[in-house]
């Protein structure tokens, strides 16, 4: 086999009735996604609406996941046709739409992210076709379209979204929610909670593209129980876990070794 390697494993996992789960951090190199790549997830999030993820390294990170069998999964800041073609010809496998709120604007990404007949992108030879005749079909078959569903209006229509032919995953995001709904910083408000449970559940009913939502590890039976498929997780969390962790361990045998010192003396 010549070039980059073929698939994409969130489609992978999707397609076969699975959960996929990727996974991000404050953190996007390559080397980034060569350590999280051995955790075994099944994509890396890069960030291009909020974070420092740049045209010029893409290349490198979407070559990083393929060492690894990940997907690259690259969120745009805007629902901009050149936006969503130029990140895909430089080899993400996977875009994500912020702040989509009906079918028409899930149709206009099908049409930026797809070849025809499926779409309208411009023809491109992006790094992942080189040595593929077959590069065209090939893209339009494996490429994830991920849509976020951010406020209330977005949620009333997330059924006809999630009926779109080319959308991959109808993702609710919490913390743009619980802003939209008046509970800044309250993803866990239980008018917050409620109507993200409702809408995954709106979504699965569908059958057919996957819900998916940001999932905290000790939410993970809640949002699988509803159907999600696509969850988005961080290792900053972990990491900040592990930190306080040692910190309390080191605090506390400190302490002991303080005590038994002042004992003997």
């Amino acid at each position: 086999m010549t070039g980059p390697g073929r698939g994409n494993r969130v489609k992978r996992a999707l397609c076969g009735g699975e959960v996929a789960v990727v996974v991000a951090g404050h953190s996007a190199s390559s080397d980034t996604a060569d350590f999280v790549g051995q955790l075994g997830f099944d994509g890396l999030w890069l960030e291009g609406e909020h974070g420092a993820v740049t045209w010029d390294r893409i290349g490198d990170l979407t070559r990083a996941c393929e060492l690894w069998d990940m997907a690259a999964m690259y969120r745009v800041r805007t629902l901009e046709p050149s936006l969503v073609a130029r990140a895909l010809t430089l080899g993400v496998h996977g875009i994500v739409v912020p702040q989509v709120s009906t079918a028409d604007e899930a149709r206009r990404l099908v049409a930026a992210a797809k070849f025809a007949p499926q779409g309208a992108r411009g023809v491109s030879r992006g790094r992942r076709s080189y040595g593929r005749p077959g590069f065209l079909d090939e893209e339009n078959d494996q490429t994830v379209l991920v849509v976020q569903l951010e406020d209330p209006d977005a949620l009333g229509n997330a059924e006809e979204i999630a009926a779109v032919p080319g959308i991959d995953v109808v993702f609710v995001a919490p913390n743009d929610l619980a802003q939209a709904m008046g509970h800044q910083g309250r993803p866990d408000h239980p008018e917050v909670a409620g109507a993200i449970d409702a809408t995954l559940a709106r979504i699965a009913a569908v059958g057919a593209a996957a819900p998916g939502t940001l999932c905290p590890g000790d939410q993970i039976d809640r949002f699988v129980g509803l159907g999600a498929r696509f969850l988005y997780t961080s290792y900053d969390a972990w990491i900040t876990a592990g930190a306080r962790d040692f910190r309390r361990t080191l605090d506390a045998a400190t302490a002991r070794r303080t005590a038994r010192t002042d004992g003997a003396a």
